[in-house]
């Protein structure tokens, strides 16, 4: 089987492909980059450069694959690469080429809930594309994982703390969410590609457990043995802060506005009810990660 991964550089295009390739399976990494695309091949994967935005480079990506994973976003994109542009006509663009290909699955990274009534644009976005998969005629699974460790837990919060001693929490800090690692989200669609999967097939995943980002941060705290030194940005700055990014960075905005939002705006934990999917739970936990990152920082530390 040859399977393309659109957005084989980031977190889970990555650890999706080193499982495939583990698994003996042939993988196609799309890139926009010739940096990255060596470094793909350098991995053993075969590179193509292609670009969401460009619905031609999308049907040479495509030319001879046997199932997609499309594994790409822009939340923080901008200009050309904008959401409405890459999550949005962007990935109808991938649909139709892998149909166009006769691709045999498509597998679709949406998120946790998602819905057409969502207060972030970015995941009703994600409910529209769903819809447009559901009706293009392809075999498809699509996952809904929870918040991703490596950028929700890490990247937005103790990265900082470990690098420069404190970290800005955006909001409260106090609404409870789930968190799964991106190696698990890996196994499940490298699992559903190495098996007889249904035609049609939602899947949620989440990590064990549910926490707040204050806790996330006193986490990392206590695993590096350092004080938690965090500071809070309030809703109503961060609500402010994205109606004045919008006309210049609409994925700050994006992010800015989520922040502002009231902990009950909408359920972020593992049990929230998701009654249209599967339900899988990832076997890597928040403590276990996060003492990964902490290692990973004293080794760099000593080179």
């Amino acid at each position: 089987m040859l399977v393309l991964i659109v957005g084989a550089t980031g977190v889970i295009g990555r650890e999706t492909a080193r499982c495939l390739r583990a698994a003996g399976q042939s993988v196609r990494g799309m890139t926009r980059s010739a940096e990255r695309a060596r470094d793909l091949a350098a991995r053993g994967i075969e590179p193509v450069i292609g670009d969401l935005v460009d619905a031609a480079s999308l049907d040479r990506a495509c030319a001879g694959i046997d199932a997609v994973v499309a594994a790409a976003h822009s939340m923080l994109g901008r200009g050309k690469h904008r959401s409405e542009a890459v999550d949005d006509l962007g990935h109808r663009s991938l649909i139709d080429a892998a149909k166009r290909a006769r691709v045999g699955r498509f597998v679709y990274l949406s998120a946790r809930g998602v819905a057409p009534d969502h207060p972030i644009d970015f995941f009703r976005t994600k409910w529209a594309i769903e819809q447009y998969l559901a009706a293009s005629g392809l075999a498809y699974t699509v996952l809904r994982p929870s918040a991703i460790m490596e950028w929700h837990a890490h990247t937005f919060n103790g990265k900082s703390l470990l690098e420069k001693g404190r970290t800005v929490i955006l909001g409260t800090g106090t609404k409870r969410r789930n968190f799964v690692a991106a190696r698990d989200v890996a196994l499940v669609i490298a699992q559903v590609l190495a098996t007889d999967a249904p035609a049609h097939r939602i899947m949620s995943i989440v990590g064990p457990g549910d926490y707040s980002n204050d806790e996330v941060a006193q986490l990392y705290a206590s695993t590096a043995g350092v004080p938690a030194r965090t500071t809070h940005l309030p809703r109503g700055v961060a609500a402010t802060l994205s109606t004045l990014a919008r006309p210049l960075h609409p994925g700050i905005a994006r992010i800015m506005r989520l922040s502002g939002l009231r902990d009950d705006a909408f359920p972020e934990t593992s049990d929230t009810a998701d009654l249209a999917s599967e339900h899988v739970v990832g076997a890597v936990s928040l403590e276990t990660f996060i003492r990964e990152r902490v290692l990973e920082h004293r080794a760099a530390r000593t080179i």
